[in-house]
């Protein structure tokens, strides 16, 4: 379950990240944690 979670929060991130309401915002490091993120996350919760 977290695994699909982890996800959709992924995919929700991306959304904002290519509409440019993270730089508008000032939050594009979310998208640097997601990439640090995203290879435990696979490992662990798979």
């Amino acid at each position: 379950m977290g695994f699909y979670a982890f996800y959709v929060i992924a995919i929700i991130i991306l959304i904002l990240h290519f509409t440019g309401w993270l730089k508008r915002h000032n939050l594009e490091w979310i998208v640097l944690v997601l990439a640090v993120i995203t290879f435990p996350a696979v490992i662990f919760l798979k």
